[in-house]
């Protein structure tokens, strides 16, 4: 018994003194040209994309001959009841649909449909393209 431990402390004193961080080293990356061109037309695309996935409210959604009017209609009365939101009025085929808000998580939206659902009783949540948020210094 003694003789095992006196090995197994001579081997901890041989593994020791190895045992120390590796010195810092230069990394060279190999990789095809068509990896830089594809990084720099994501960042191209991006640049001009001026939106993020997110959440909006529809507030309206309606086709027929009075809807783009009614669409309208209903934007102008959400800008005068809430001036701080931003109102979309978008055609996507065949309904007129009006569009409010861009919120980040679907938690955002929920709580505000809450707000105003006594005067737009038919809002709900979807997925949608959303602006980037505005920086307030």
């Amino acid at each position: 018994m003694k003789r095992i431990c006196c090995i197994l402390i001579f081997i901890l004193f041989l593994i020791i003194p190895g045992l120390h961080a590796q010195t810092v080293g230069n990394v060279e990356i190999i990789q095809d040209e068509k990896v830089d061109e594809l990084l720099k037309k994501h960042v191209k695309v991006n640049e001009v994309a001026n939106t993020i996935p997110g959440f909006r409210i529809n507030i309206f959604f309606q086709s027929g001959n009075n809807s783009k009017a009614g669409a309208m209609q209903c934007k102008s009365n959400f800008i005068a009841k809430y001036p701080d939101i931003e109102a979309y009025v978008v055609y996507e085929e065949p309904n007129f649909k009006v569009k409010v808000g861009d919120f980040r998580t679907r938690m955002e939206a929920r709580g505000f449909v809450q707000q105003i659902k006594m005067d737009f009783p038919d809002a709900f949540v979807i997925k949608d393209l959303i602006n980037f948020p505005k920086i307030t210094e």
